[in-house]
């Protein structure tokens, strides 16, 4: 396979300044060197168009190979390289939930996937009308079963270099992120520094609530899951993914239902993300608790998220991402809507 005689495309998005590992051509040459072992060892062969994807945060090459699916490679910065090895690690403990790689090099940050199929997004846009309000409330069973069904690998998770994001965690992560962050203004952190004190109190209760710390992928939106069968989900991109209270996951898809449907659905979902965790010894009354401590507290995680994939430029412009951070900073003071 060489990088002068097959097609490419490429597409930068909103970023068509950013600087990625695939304008190299040395790396360039040995990704898709590791790319065709990979391909050889399944019996695969690379036949047509590629489809380059470059973001700040991935590089990401649709490769077309002979039968109906294409065949993902996707490298991430060292900032997310514990995805590569987090993703080959979930296909051992949890294979139902997620789509098992074909090859990975977690050193480097690089996997190789099969095609999972249309994600969640593509098929409610390819539905006439309005979604059916209820649409995350399987995803979300399914998710968090497969959460409860992680809770004694947590240890083990964190050890792939995952970042701990555990709730006695979040007071320090508070602390390290407001000082840290350039774009809060002064009123920002007079507010933050006042809120501080229910911060903690908040992380003490959410982990004293009786749910054990388990896997948070952090950014669980419509597109970062497949849905290649009515009733059947796999979830995918840990590179935002946390060790921390479960509950902190229910934050992004929630809002992305409310966006469509409207705030009615939250308590539906709600629901269906906690049926999984009932029996464990905590009331209903608690684990509503939990999640609405949760909701408040996930923004802390986003934060982080922002500030770690996109770290202050040292020497000049670039891509920070403290004016995310500082949102999610400011949205501690929001009061959950659940």
């Amino acid at each position: 396979m060489t990088d002068t005689t097959t097609p490419t495309t490429v597409d930068r998005g909103r970023f068509p300044d950013a600087v990625t590992p695939w304008e190299a051509p040395a790396w360039r040459a040995e990704a898709l060197a590791w790319v065709a072992e990979g391909l050889a060892a399944h019996g695969l062969v690379e036949s047509g168009p590629r489809a380059v994807r470059l973001r700040p945060w991935s590089v990401l090459v649709r490769l077309t190979v002979a039968g109906p699916a294409p065949v993902w490679f996707k490298a991430v910065p060292p900032a997310a390289a514990f995805e590569a090895g987090l993703t080959e690690a979930l296909a051992r403990w949890v294979p139902a939930q997620v789509l098992p790689p074909l090859a990975v090099d977690a050193a480097r940050g690089w996997t190789l996937t099969p095609d999972g199929g249309p994600v969640l997004s593509e098929v409610l846009d390819g539905r006439p009308g309005d979604p059916d309000p209820g649409y995350w409330e399987e995803p979300l069973r399914q998710y968090a079963a497969m959460q409860r069904e992680l809770t004694p690998y947590a240890e083990a998770i964190e050890a792939l270099g995952v970042p701990a994001a555990r709730p006695r965690d979040l007071p320090a992560l508070f602390d390290r992120l407001v000082a840290g962050n350039g774009a809060l203004a002064r009123e920002d952190r007079v507010a933050l520094e006042a809120l501080r004190p229910r911060v903690a109190d908040w992380c003490e209760e959410l982990a004293s609530s009786g749910v054990a710390d388990s896997l948070d992928h952090a950014d669980l939106h419509e597109k970062q899951l497949f849905a290649p069968v009515a009733g059947r989900y796999a979830f995918f991109d840990w590179g935002d993914a946390l060790v921390g209270h479960p509950f902190c996951s229910l934050l992004v898809p929630a809002q992305a239902a409310r966006e469509r449907c409207g705030p009615e659905v939250l308590p539906r979902l709600r629901d269906a993300y906690l049926e999984p965790w009932t029996g464990g010894g905590v009331t209903t009354a608690g684990l509503r608790r939990a999640v609405s401590l949760a909701w408040r507290l996930a923004a802390l995680g986003r934060a982080a998220s922002w500030g770690r994939m996109f770290p202050v430029p040292p020497d000049g412009p670039g891509v920070s991402g403290d004016a995310e951070g500082a949102y999610w900073l400011r949205e501690l003071s929001a009061a959950p809507p659940l």
